[in-house]
């Protein structure tokens, strides 16, 4: 509970005020005197002062100037009857958090209060993260405290004593490469050599020589025999990176370099013999990826024996914090600045950014905010803009302001949006696991009704239920069928349903009433994921 210390000379004013702070549920002090309030503050713990300009002996200004002086964690908010320009001046050079003129509303002051707690509680995260650089539990590539990242130290912990061949996912930026490091830092390997090579950004021709080595005259310009990189990791550890992007050609060769555990330099004849510890990576959801014929689904079972998944930055709480300081001592080093910290209104825009690049955006961010900076620390000013002007996303909007109502569509990007952060970007998730309530009560009736094409024989889609495309399949489906489940019938008619399990099965309603051409436009407006959905109802309208 916030303890605030309410300072004024006048007992009625003084009593009025604390008995509707009191019930609003924050716990209030008062001292009959400023000197007595300052007594307070420099001994007991206190979240927020709030205290009259004019009053006999000491001033609001002269306990404001104090307070700054020798509890400067602590916010001051000034009231006054006699508010002017000069007076709010002199009231925030002293030090004060906010000022208020009489008569106020008491929704004013109490939205104020609320305001200099946070802000004393963002100062004091600051302070808390600002020497905590490193892991305690020795993982020197990885930082972080949150949930999610304790639940990583775990795995790693399990598998890095082991030779067990890992599969890191998680989005472009989290970490895995470092990831890979901490494992091979920590295994039995620790001394021999990490070779690391990403498939992504070797042409494919010449991935092969690249992994296998290749010997003299195999090709042009092969003028020696040169050894592959399974070979050159031999003792050690081979990482992977970006395995999703292989060729197919190339992950059969994989496969068989795995399963003999030798290896045959291109233009070759003999046989090398390698012991790796393999570790891989890929940001992509390898499971679609099998559906869509891009990745083999028995070199996918060969190297999933762990699997590690590295959290958004989004899901780690404050660990933004922590490596946003991490960055600023780094980059202030680097270029020689005597940045200190974050300002509180730069973490508070930090915790709020959805941070789509993850650990390499915030990383570019802080070095750009670092090269900017003018003062000791941090300001809004030295953000990027698309972090400094960001406002989180809400699937349900309320307003009474129909200024701050937004459009039908802007709901729409939202909700998918949500729902794919949900999944993890995986459009190959089951319905029953993160789509369910599409598949309960706008299909669940009409289960038992027409199922594969119009002669009768099976369609591909009824046999995986799991992904987008079936899914705006099924919603045009119900919505044709004559045994569609009643309550999309009934609830979806005319407008936008307010419950969430009908609101899909509306919005392909409406798409397959504008026909085509609106569906086509869709992925220009909306994120991957709803073109899909749209442009599936279509194709199966068209049937």
């Amino acid at each position: 509970m916030t303890r605030i210390l309410l300072v004024d000379d006048e007992p009625a004013m003084a009593a009025a005020m604390a008995e509707d702070l009191t019930a609003r549920h924050f716990e209030v002090a008062l001292p009959p005197n400023a000197d007595a309030a300052f007594a307070m503050v420099t001994g007991e713990d206190v979240d927020v002062v709030v205290t009259d300009l004019n009053m006999r002996g000491m001033s609001g200004i002269e306990l404001c100037d104090r307070i700054a002086a020798n509890r400067p964690d602590v916010p001051v908010i000034v009231v006054t009857a006699f508010g002017s320009m000069e007076t709010a001046i002199a009231t925030l050079r002293a030090g004060a958090f906010d000022f208020l003129t009489k008569p106020f509303e008491m929704e004013q002051l109490a939205i104020a209060v609320e305001r200099a707690a946070q802000h004393k509680q963002l100062r004091e995260e600051v302070k808390r993260l600002r020497g905590a650089t490193e892991d305690t539990r020795g993982f020197k590539e990885l930082a972080g405290a949150s949930p999610a990242m304790k639940a990583v130290y775990g795995l790693l912990d399990r598998i890095a004593g082991t030779d067990a061949t890992a599969l890191i996912t998680g989005e472009t930026g989290t970490g895995k490469e470092l990831a890979a490091r901490a494992i091979h830092r920590r295994s039995r390997r620790c001394d021999a050599a990490m070779v690391t090579v990403n498939c992504a950004a070797i042409p494919a021709n010449l991935l092969e020589s690249e992994l296998f080595g290749h010997v003299r005259g195999a090709f042009t310009d092969a003028r020696s025999d040169r050894k592959g990189l399974f070979v050159q990791a031999h003792g050690g550890t081979l990482f992977l990176d970006e395995v999703g992007e292989m060729p197919l050609e190339m992950q059969a060769k994989l496969l068989r370099a795995l399963e003999a555990r030798t290896v045959r330099p291109v233009g070759g004849h003999q046989e090398i013999a390698f012991d790796v510890r393999l570790v891989t990576a890929t940001h992509r959801d390898l499971v679609a990826s099998i559906e869509e014929g891009t990745f083999r689904e028995d070199l996918y079972y060969r190297i999933h024996v762990v699997e590690l998944t590295m959290p958004t930055l989004r899901a780690r709480g404050t660990d933004v914090l922590l490596l946003a300081q991490t960055f600023l001592e780094q980059f202030a080093a680097q270029h020689a600045k005597p940045v200190l910290r974050l300002s509180p209104a730069v973490a508070e825009r930090l915790l709020v950014y959805s941070w789509p690049g993850n650990i390499r955006e915030l990383r570019n961010c802080i070095e750009r905010a670092v090269a900017l900076a003018r003062f000791e620390e941090i300001i809004v000013e030295d953000l990027p803009a698309q972090v400094r002007d960001y406002r989180p996303s809400h699937v349900l909007v309320a307003a009474n302001d129909p200024s701050e109502l937004v459009p039908l569509a802007e709901v729409e990007r939202r909700y998918v949006e949500r729902v794919m952060e949900a999944v993890g970007g995986k459009t190959s998730v089951r319905p029953r696991r993160s789509w369910g309530w599409i598949e309960r009560p706008c299909t669940e009736s009409s289960s038992a009704g027409r199922r594969g094409n119009r002669d009768g024989s099976p369609r591909a889609s009824d046999a995986r239920p799991g992904s987008l495309k079936t899914l705006g399949e099924r919603a045009a489906r119900d919505w044709r069928s004559p045994s569609a489940g009643r309550p999309c019938r009934t609830a979806c008619r005319r407008e936008r349903p307010s419950d969430p399990r009908h609101a899909f099965v509306w919005l392909c309603r409406q798409r397959l009433s504008s026909g085509r051409r609106a569906c086509a436009s869709a992925p220009r407006a909306a994120p991957r994921g709803s073109a899909t959905l749209c442009r599936s109802a279509c194709e199966y309208r068209r049937r």
